[in-house]
């Protein structure tokens, strides 16, 4: 299996990349998510 990290500043396309890899099928972890439910 390959993990791809994404990592970066603020408004740096970020959350484009992975909106573009969830569209092709690829399994994403948004981890602002999961932080936000903590």
């Amino acid at each position: 299996m390959l993990v791809i990290g994404l990592t970066g500043g603020i408004g740096s396309g970020k959350t484009a990349v992975s909106d573009r890899f969830a569209r092709r099928g690829v399994p994403v972890i948004d981890t602002d998510l999961i932080a936000r439910e903590l």
